[in-house]
């Protein structure tokens, strides 16, 4: 599903239900931009019962099924947070297996970033136009892939080589889901325009030796192709037993190099991309998510020179 229809279901399931509160549809569009799956109301809890009739209940504002946790929000009023404390307790002290938050609207980006879904503060997210791979879907994929890689060498020891910088929280990820002895090693490099076009300069060397072993290359992105394949020739004549490729992200559209990636995480859109190790001047790499920028943004920061250190 494109964006733009990902944005048009979720305003649609949005002005489809009945929230009592605004700060409840802020809290749910807040959900929905992290890609957080929520249930509004979905269940009351009997809290009270005289003569087998239940006289008190409690029905929390939001259920978060990933997370197997309630949300209740509350205002600044200070009546209002005494009387949930209240129904809190007697909902921990009658259901004590089931989670169950208080949150104030200050909370809420807190508690996102302790799930992993969101960074700390609003400031960083100011030049976040939407969240393209939320990181459930990452840590979906991610396992996928090295489920493949280890049924693929089975009986054999691969050696990961990173493409430092944006491939950190790839390759880490990665190792982790893959069932089988490795090595790893890492690379820098760097293109630049050549006398023959586009040539590739090696920053960092690799320490591990190549030659009759299985080698993964592991890429956070790939567009044009151009360096990658410079690199996959030069890596080749060091005589490996095999050299294949793992790539998070395939941005096919700018392809002008056509070469297989034997591994996709996902394919996406021309569009600039940050987090999940991805940065744009070494920022959004901790996100925990993968987003594109807003354009006028991108472009206000084309503009900002840096002032000398």
């Amino acid at each position: 599903m494109s964006a733009k229809a990902r944005a048009e279901e979720s305003e649609n399931a949005l002005s489809s239900v009945p929230f009592a509160h605004a700060s409840e549809e802020e809290f749910a569009r807040i959900l929905d931009f992290y890609d957080v799956a929520w249930r509004y109301e979905p269940r009351s809890f009997p809290l009270r019962e005289e003569e087998g009739r239940v006289v008190e209940a409690f029905t929390p504002d939001f259920y978060l099924p990933d997370l197997e946790l309630y949300i209740e929000l509350t205002t600044l009023k200070q009546s209002l947070v005494t009387e949930k404390h209240r129904k809190l307790r007697l909902f921990q002290e009658r259901y004590p297996d089931i989670q169950i938050k208080l949150l104030h609207r200050s909370d809420y980006l807190s508690l996102l970033a302790k799930y992993g879904f969101g960074p700390f503060s609003e400031v960083e997210v100011a030049g976040i136009h939407e969240v393209l791979i939320s990181a459930s879907e990452l840590e979906r994929r991610v396992g996928e892939l090295g489920a493949q890689i280890s049924r693929d060498y089975k009986g054999k020891e691969p050696l990961l080589v990173g493409v430092l910088r944006g491939v950190i929280c790839f390759m880490a990820d990665l190792m982790r889901h893959i069932s089988l002895p490795l090595a790893i090693d890492f690379m820098a490099i760097s293109s630049y325009e050549g006398e023959q076009g586009e040539a590739v300069r090696i920053v960092k060397d690799l320490e591990e030796p190549l030659a009759s072993r299985h080698i993964i290359i592991v890429e956070d992105i790939v567009d044009t192709g151009m360096t990658l394949n410079t690199l996959l020739q030069g890596l080749q004549l060091r005589r490996p037993a095999s050299l294949k490729v793992c790539a998070l992200l395939d941005k096919r559209a700018r392809r002008l190099v056509d070469m297989p990636i034997d591994y996709v995480g996902f394919e996406i859109p021309d569009e600039f991309v940050v987090g999940y190790g991805l940065d744009f001047r070494q920022k959004f790499r901790n996100l925990p998510f993968i987003a594109t920028l807003k354009r006028d943004w991108l472009q206000t920061q084309a503009q900002t020179k840096q002032s000398p250190e």
